[in-house]
């Protein structure tokens, strides 16, 4: 048996933290192991000053993820008499998902099912191989998504997520893109300069900016409309005074690109 630190590699570029399941000849499916893994990956890069941005992404080219490992003992298969416990894995990645303030892209490399469908919704921005599928085919097995409808109610229209979901047929990346899944889909050879771009764009703003924008869509996403108004209002004051919004502030003036020191 592989050792299971190996299902997941973990790889430093720079100043993005890439995240990648490892495990091509099971399409990269997800297990409790795999499923920790990246919640620990994720908990330690966000508290790390230095780092910038995270992608997630599936080795080879067949799948990004094709959900949980149904066959594998331990495995996080919704069959499981735990899985609506708030100890379940996969929900514990998800409110990783959340806690982080780091911008998360998705490189969407291949297959995406089930579970996968809810770590593509768990991350900020996605980019897709063309031949890439989507699918939440529970309901073939005698199940319903129920993990993910959280994530998915945020981002795919209510008439198309419950036509996926009650008929389980698996549909194209630019339908998903359609959908507000996606951000970009392209050729599989265009893949890797698509999701160097997209990064590059994000590596030239101000770091504390993206981390207290992320944690405010986060947070307003889910108040009342006079609430969210009193948030904004209060952390607008708090952001113009870091140091990034200071240096933004005077390159503007000055006509020159900020330097920013991440605080």
């Amino acid at each position: 048996m592989s050792n299971e630190r190996d299902q997941v590699l973990i790889e430093r570029r720079g100043d993005v933290q890439w995240i990648t399941i490892n495990r091509p000849d099971q399409r990269n499916a997800i297990n409790e192991s795999v499923l920790a893994q990246i919640r620990k990956a994720i908990l330690e890069i966000n508290n790390d000053p230095t780092a910038r941005a995270i992608v997630l992404t599936g080795a080879g080219d067949r799948a990004f993820c094709a959900g949980a490992d149904l066959k594998a003992e331990g495995s996080a298969s919704p069959v499981k008499p735990d899985m609506a416990a708030t100890h379940n894995p996969l929900t514990q990645l998800f409110r990783a998902f959340e806690a982080c303030n780091l911008p998360i892209l998705a490189r969407i490399n291949g297959h995406v099912l089930a579970g996968g469908m809810g770590l593509l919704c768990g991350c900020d921005l996605a980019v897709a191989s063309e031949n890439a599928k989507f699918g939440v085919p529970e309901v073939k097995i005698g199940l319903f998504p129920m993990q993910i409808l959280g994530y998915m109610l945020r981002l795919v229209p209510r008439r198309k997520l419950m036509e996926m979901c009650m008929t389980g047929d698996p549909f194209t990346a630019q339908e998903a893109l359609e959908m507000g899944l996606l951000n970009y889909v392209v050729p599989p050879e265009e893949l890797d300069e698509k999701v160097d771009w997209l990064l590059g764009r994000l590596l030239t703003q101000s770091p504390t900016a993206l981390r207290h924008g992320k944690n405010g869509v986060h947070a307003i996403q889910d108040m009342p409309l006079q609430q969210a108004f009193a948030f904004a209002e209060a952390n607008v004051a708090r952001m113009s005074m870091t140091e990034d919004a200071q240096e933004g502030y005077g390159a503007f003036l000055e006509k020159r690109k900020p330097q920013w020191p991440g605080r």
